[in-house]
């Protein structure tokens, strides 16, 4: 077995830190994991890329393109800016809350439309596209990332039981936001029934 993930979307996000639960998650299961990262500006909305495989024999961290098996993108243009790592045997969750850049808010770049993101990636593979950021703001704006892995293993995309995934939460995250993120993995479980 050998599962690859992409989480992309901007600094300040928690791309990172959502790559570290289910890293955390896939080691409490005894599988091998491998986390890279690609990091734009150090600054706060600039691109961020996490490559992340598990599985009994995993050695590089890096994804081939075409070789993702999920996309988890927590900012809509970040997905399209990735695409390439996407096939038809992949699957694109996208939170449909753009971040506009300065090139964007002052009008020298054009953000894509979210439609044009959602059928661009759609002629690549199944996606699934919602406002994940009103979601977990309901909860804590921080809680994005966890509330979109519920998502997805709602859906059946993460080969990780929930109890290893609530174990990643522990592990990574301090105890007095335990209680908050379960309940954001809970609502997107939720909302992958919906």
């Amino acid at each position: 077995m050998e599962f690859n993930l992409i989480i992309t979307g901007v600094g300040g996000q928690g791309g990172l830190t959502l790559s570290r639960i289910v890293g955390n998650a896939a080691m409490v299961e005894g599988y091998n994991v491998r986390i890279g990262e690609t990091l734009g500006m150090s600054q706060r909305y600039g691109s961020v890329l996490s490559y992340l495989r598990f599985g009994e024999e995993v050695y590089s961290p890096l994804i081939e393109e075409g070789e993702a098996d999920l996309m988890l993108a927590l900012e809509p243009a970040e997905a399209l800016r990735n695409a390439r790592f996407l096939s038809r045997k992949s699957h694109a969750i996208i939170n449909a809350y753009p971040i506009h850049t300065a090139t964007t808010l002052v009008g020298k770049e054009r953000y894509p439309e979210l439609n044009e993101i959602k059928e661009a990636i759609g002629r690549i593979c199944p996606v699934d596209m919602l406002d994940f950021q009103k979601e977990a703001d309901k909860i804590n704006p921080r809680t994005l990332g966890v509330l979109m892995l519920g998502y997805a293993y709602g859906k059946g995309l993460i080969p990780l039981r929930k109890e290893s995934i609530l174990e990643g939460i522990k592990l990574t995250l301090r105890e007095k936001l335990w209680e908050m993120n379960f309940r954001a993995f809970e609502r997107g479980v939720e909302l992958s029934k919906e």
